[in-house]
Parts: structure tokens; C-alpha cells; sequence
């Protein structure tokens, strides 16, 4: 979001800032919502060009994932991607740039985590790396008053991504995890709280400040100490957002309920646990609880303006042949830690997120 942060003068601060303190710098702008490797081969060869020793995205998500692309092909001898499609590995390479960041949208958690995602653009392959710590920012400035200005819409696709982000690893087959359990949920129930009132007031700081820090907690790695998390429904919407270009945040609003609609018939202990202490639902019968419990987190979801289905989504015939395909070549035959999934399952998953 470069043009917001040079639209509402964020920008010029920060230049101001480190002119002030005598820092050279130069500026890497345009980056996308859903960033592409494109950008990065230009950042990586600036920064070399200019001898960069620092790098500080002004941003959300895409361009914190751009900058942690940069750093780790900046001191790299190969293509950059080889650290996405799986040909090597970042944690061999440690001689990355370091990172800082101001944070002005509250969403991907990139800001506390090691991960990135970027799109290749040739073939639309949407794929991330994750470490525990290379890729993990210095710092982060995270003021909730940088956020008031944004759209309704971007904030509560932020929100449903820190609510995935946490539901991930919440989702887990890993036993007797009481402790980070009892995190997700109050994670989950805290952005329930707070989710409505930062969007029927955007100025509300108490809100604001409470949804930033829910957005770093639930991506920083607390929530999933100790246990196996999933990420099959990370894992299929990209397959959305990379072919057709949709929020992040809203492709995810679509899929976790279809994803979770199919799971509970293989698993439903752990979703009817997440219906009654997540939103309160009562019964004995774990599967109407929590198919009750899947129906209030679409109203939630609806209520703060996300879509639950792809023609909400925008997508009336979705191509669910090429996005079981781009699954199958990026992540192979199977996904998913709580349930296993094989590809025909997540043909499914697309056909239940077709037809709700």
C-alpha cells in the first residue's frame, strides 16, 4: 500500500526521519497486494546497485514479504525463487539483509514472523518460505493511528487473515494442548470482539491498538508452540488470489468454512470445541454444534462485509480443474495437519466454496 503511505504523508515522515539522522537511502516503490517476483529481481538488483545494508518496509504484509524476498536473494549467488519452489534453502544462506518495519495494515502478522509469500508471475505460482528466525524483522513500529485510514473492507479482510492465521495452527491432532488452545481462543474471540467496532469506527484507537497486536500474536509463533499446525486452507487460497487476484483476507473467508464444512465429516472434535468456546454454541451432539458453529463464524465473517462463497468472492465459474492442479504441482498429493487431504479432497473443498 506505497500510495496510502505516500497519500496520508507517512512517507515523508520516515524520509524526514532519516534525513535528520544523516541515513542514505533509496526508495523501492508500486508493490502489489499480492506481491510478484517481478518486483523483487528490481529490489534485489537496487539495493545491490546502491550497497544496502538495511531494509525498512513501509507497509503491510506484501511489502514486508517483498523486503524479506530482497534480503534473502540480496547475498545469494541464484535466482531467489530457489528458496520458494523448494530448490534450496534460506536457513543455508544466513547472510540476509536485516529487516525493520512500519506497520500500517494489521493482517498478515508478517511484521513478527519469519515467513513471506510471493507470486511468480510466469505461471502464476504463489508460494512462501517459512523460518523460525532469519526472516523475523529487527523491529517493528506498529502505531494503531497509521491504520485509521484504512478502507472498511481492507480491515476486515486483515482481520479475517489474523483469525486464519490462528485457526491454522488452532486446528491441530497434536493432544493435551490446553495452554495454546486456550491462546487461539482468546485470539479468536478478542477479534470477534473488537473486529465490529473498528469497522463501525475507524478512529477508535482502543479497538485499532487491540486488532494490531491480535494480528502479531496470532502470527508470531505463540499460538502454535508445541504442536502440529495445518494450512491446507492457506494452502488453497492461494491457488485463488494467485489466479484471480483477489484479497488475501477474502479468499480465506471463503475457503476455511468449505475447508471446515469438509473436515468435520473425517474430524469434528476439534471444530465443535472451536463452536462452543469460540462463539458459545451449546449441545451435545459435536456435529450439529459444530455445523452451528461453521454458520456463525460465516455470519461474523458477512457481518463485518467479507464474502463466504466464490460468487460473493467474485468468481461465478471458478476453474477448479487449474486450481487442483496448481495445488498438486506446488504441495504435492497431500496437505494439511489436522486432516490429511488428498487432492480429489480439496476438489471437493473448491466445490463446496463453488455452491454455498
Amino acid at each position: 500500500m506505497w500510495r496510502s503511505a505516500r497519500k496520508s504523508g507517512l512517507l515523508a515522515r520516515v524520509e524526514a526521519s532519516l534525513n535528520k539522522s544523516g541515513i542514505p537511502y533509496c526508495l523501492l516503490e508500486d508493490i502489489k497486494p499480492n506481491p510478484e517476483d517481478t518486483k523483487v529481481y528490481e529490489g534485489i538488483e537496487l539495493a545491490r546497485k546502491e550497497n544496502i545494508d538495511f531494509i525498512l518496509p513501509v507497509g503491510g504484509g506484501s511489502v514486508i514479504d517483498t523486503a524479506k524476498a530482497i534480503s534473502a536473494g540480496f547475498n545469494y549467488d541464484g535466482d531467489f525463487w530457489d528458496f520458494y519452489c523448494g530448490k534450496n534453502n534460506v536457513e543455508n544462506y544466513p547472510n540476509v539483509l536485516p529487516i525493520g518495519v512500519v506497520l500500517t495494515i494489521p493482517a498478515a502478522g508478517s511484521e513478527a514472523s519469519g515467513n513471506t509469500v510471493i507470486t511468480k508471475t510466469d505461471g502464476m505460482f504463489k508460494l512462501s518460505i517459512r523460518t523460525k528466525a532469519i526472516l523475523r524483522p529487527k523491529f517493528a513500529i506498529m502505531n494503531p493511528e497509521l491504520t485509521m485510514t484504512l478502507p472498511p473492507y481492507q480491515t476486515a479482510a486483515g482481520i479475517v487473515d489474523m483469525m486464519v492465521h490462528t485457526m491454522e495452527r488452532y486446528f491441530s491432532p497434536t493432544q493435551s494442548c490446553e495452554a495454546t488452545d486456550r491462546l487461539c481462543e482468546a485470539v479468536l474471540i478478542s477479534c470477534i470482539n473488537e473486529g465490529p467496532k473498528v469497522i463501525a469506527n475507524p478512529n477508535n484507537y482502543e479497538a485499532r491498538a487491540n486488532i494490531m497486536w491480535l494480528g502479531t500474536m496470532a502470527h508470531n509463533g505463540i499460538c502454535g508452540v508445541g504442536r502440529v499446525e495445518d494450512w491446507a486452507s492457506h494452502h488453497m487460497e492461494h491457488e485463488i488470489s494467485a489466479i484471480y487476484g483477489v484479497t488475501h483476507g477474502a479468499g480465506l473467508s471463503v475457503m476455511v468454512p468449505a475447508w471446515m464444512t469438509f473436515v468435520m465429516k473425517k474430524d469434528v472434535t476439534k471444530i465443535a470445541q472451536f463452536a462452543r468456546r469460540v462463539f458459545g454454541v451449546e449441545g451435545n451432539n459435536d456435529e450439529v454444534v459444530a455445523t452451528e458453529g461453521i454458520n456463525r463464524l460465516k455470519a461474523f465473517w458477512k457481518s463485518i462485509g467479507m464474502p463466504v462463497t466464490m460468487k460473493e468472492l467474485g468468481i461465478d465459474n471458478p476453474d477448479i480443474d487449474a486450481l487442483v492442479a496448481k495445488l498438486h504441482v506446488n504441495k504435492g498429493d497431500k496437505i494439511g495437519g489436522y486432516v490429511s487431504l488428498s487432492m480429489e479432497d480439496c476438489r471437493n473443498i473448491y466445490e463446496i466454496a463453488s455452491k454455498a
